[in-house]
C-alpha cells in the first residue's frame, strides 16, 4: 500500500527487474482529487532459450506467397466487408469431386469401422495396386515400372522431400518465374546466398530466364550448369507447355552436365496438343529425370492430397548409388504413406469411369480459361499461357505486378497473382487462374471489362 500524495506532487515508481518482469517508472500528476494512487504497470518481456533460428529461413524474403496473398485478400475484406470478392489468384479448385472417385473413398472410410475392412499403416512408397494403375495409366510404353513409382501426399510437398534427399551442398537452376516452392524449398535447406535485393535474386541459384521473347523456354546455352533443375510443363504461372525438341534440348543439357532434372508434371492432363506430357517421353531421360505430378487438379484433390514421383532405377549418383534407393530411405523416415482413404480416390480415379470423370473437370476449367483469354485479348492485352493450362499469363509493361494485382482488387474486388511473386522475370505481369465456378469467372470478366474498357 502506498502513503498518500499531495495533489500538486508528482509520482513515479523506480523500475524493478525479475526473470520475466519489471516495473517501469509511472509518473501521475493530478489536481482534481487530494489524493492519488501509484499504479504498478509490469512489462513483461519474453523468455528466451538459448537455441539459435535457422539461418536459411532468416533468408526468406517476406512471406510465402500464396499466404501473404491471403492476407491481403482477407484485409481488402475488412476494409469492404460488403464486396463480393472473387478469387481467381491462388490456384486451387472449386469444382466437386466427381461422385465415382468419392464414393470409391466413402467405401474405404466406412470399412475402417469393420474388423474385416480396417487397415493402419501402409507401404510409405504407396499401395501395390495403385503404383501399378499410375504407372500403366501415366507411363505405358516408357519403360516406368511399378517400383519406381513413389505415392505421397501431394507434389509440394515431394519437392520438400527431394530437397531433403540433395542436401544442402547441391547447387540449383529454376525456370524464372516458377512455381515459388521450388525456390524457398531451396534456400530453407541451404542452397543459396542471400537474398540480392537490387536484382530480386538470391545468391547460387541459376535462374533460366522465361519470356515471351524466348518462347518461355531458356536459353541453355546461358545457363550455367548446376546439379539440380527444376522444370515444370504445362508451366506454372506462364501457362507454356515444352515441346518435345526443347525437352529434348533439356534433357541432352542434363546429359552433357551430369545434372539432374526435377521434373513438374503437375498439370499434364491439361495438354491438348502433342506436347510431351511426361519427361520419360524423352529418349534418355530416364538417366538424367525425376518426375513428380498430383491429382490436384485433375480430380479437385487440394484437399484431399495425393501424388506421386518417379524415381527411376536407371538415375545414379555421380559414385553409381542410385537415387530412388535415397529417396525410398527419405520417404519411410519422413513419411508414413499417403492416406489409405485418398488412395482409395486414387484408385477410382484412374479407372475408366474416373479417367472420364477428371477429363470433364479439366475441360470445364479449360473453358474457363478460354473465356478470361478472351476478355483480356479483347482489351488489347497481350496475353500468354492458358492453351495447355489453367493459367492466363496477362502482360502490363512498364508496371509493377504488386501495383496491378492492388488495382484489380482495390476497384473491382478481384484477387489476381502479381507475377514478380514468380520470380523477377515475372514482373509486370499478373497470373488469373481458371480455377472458379463459371459465374465467378463470367462475373470477375464483367468486372475487368468494366476497370479497362
Amino acid at each position: 500500500m502506498y502513503a498518500p500524495i499531495s495533489s500538486s506532487s508528482s509520482a513515479f515508481l523506480g523500475q524493478r527487474s525479475s526473470t520475466n518482469s519489471r516495473w517501469s517508472k509511472v509518473v501521475i500528476t493530478s489536481r482534481s482529487c487530494e489524493t492519488i494512487r501509484c499504479v504498478v504497470t509490469p512489462e513483461k518481456t519474453a523468455y528466451k532459450t538459448t537455441v539459435s533460428r535457422n539461418a536459411n529461413l532468416a533468408k526468406l524474403q517476406a512471406g510465402y506467397l500464396f499466404p501473404e496473398i491471403a492476407r491481403r485478400r482477407s484485409a481488402h475484406m475488412q476494409k469492404y466487408p460488403d464486396a463480393q470478392v472473387i478469387s481467381l489468384g491462388i490456384g486451387d479448385t472449386t469444382e466437386p469431386i466427381p461422385k465415382v472417385i468419392t464414393f470409391a473413398m466413402a467405401m474405404r472410410a466406412n470399412a475402417l469401422s469393420t474388423l474385416e475392412g480396417y487397415s493402419g499403416y501402409g507401404a510409405e512408397q504407396g499401395d501395390k495396386k495403385l503404383r501399378a494403375a499410375i504407372a500403366s495409366t501415366y507411363y505405358g510404353g516408357l519403360g516406368i515400372e511399378e517400383s519406381d513409382i513413389f505415392v505421397s501426399d501431394g507434389a509440394k510437398s515431394d519437392i520438400s522431400r527431394l530437397q531433403l534427399l540433395f542436401g544442402s551442398n547441391v547447387t540449383m537452376a529454376v525456370q524464372d518465374p516458377s512455381y515459388p516452392a521450388y525456390v524457398d524449398s531451396s534456400v530453407i535447406i541451404g542452397q543459396t546466398g542471400l537474398f540480392q535485393k537490387d536484382v530480386e535474386k538470391y545468391g547460387k541459384i541459376e535462374y533460366m530466364k522465361c519470356t515471351p521473347e524466348n518462347g518461355f523456354f531458356p536459353d541453355l546455352s546461358k545457363v550455367a550448369r548446376t546439379d539440380v533443375i527444376f522444370f515444370c510443363s504445362p508451366n506454372n504461372p506462364t501457362g507454356s507447355t515444352a515441346t518435345r525438341g526443347q525437352l529434348e534440348k533439356l534433357v541432352q543439357f542434363a546429359r552433357d552436365n551430369g545434372s539432374i532434372i526435377v521434373y513438374d508434371a503437375a498439370y499434364a492432363m491439361y495438354i491438348s496438343d502433342d506436347s510431351p506430357r511426361s519427361i520419360f517421353e524423352i529418349p534418355g531421360a530416364k538417366e538424367v529425370a525425376i518426375e513428380t505430378s498430383s491429382f490436384s487438379k485433375y480430380a479437385g484433390f487440394t484437399g484431399v492430397r495425393l501424388g506421386w514421383t518417379v524415381v527411376p532405377e536407371e538415375l545414379l549418383f555421380s559414385d553409381g548409388f542410385p537415387v530412388a534407393k535415397d529417396f525410398n530411405r527419405i520417404v519411410c523416415t519422413s513419411f508414413n504413406g499417403a492416406s489409405n482413404i485418398a488412395q482409395a480416390g486414387g484408385l477410382a480415379c484412374l479407372t475408366t469411369e474416373g479417367l472420364k470423370a477428371m477429363q470433364d473437370v479439366v475441360q470445364f476449367y479449360k473453358e474457363n480459361t478460354k473465356i478470361i483469354v478472351d476478355t483480356f485479348t479483347s482489351l488489347g492485352f497481350k496475353v500468354y499461357g492458358a492453351k495447355n493450362a489453367p493459367y492466363v499469363w496477362v502482360h502490363f509493361p512498364g508496371q509493377s505486378s504488386w501495383d496491378v494485382f492492388a488495382e484489380i482488387l482495390e476497384k473491382v474486388h478481384l484477387v489476381t497473382t502479381p507475377g514478380s511473386g514468380f520470380g523477377p522475370a515475372g514482373e509486370g505481369f499478373i497470373r488469373v487462374s481458371a480455377f472458379g465456378h463459371r459465374d465467378s469467372v463470367l462475373e470477375a470478366c464483367r468486372r475487368l471489362k468494366q476497370l479497362f474498357k
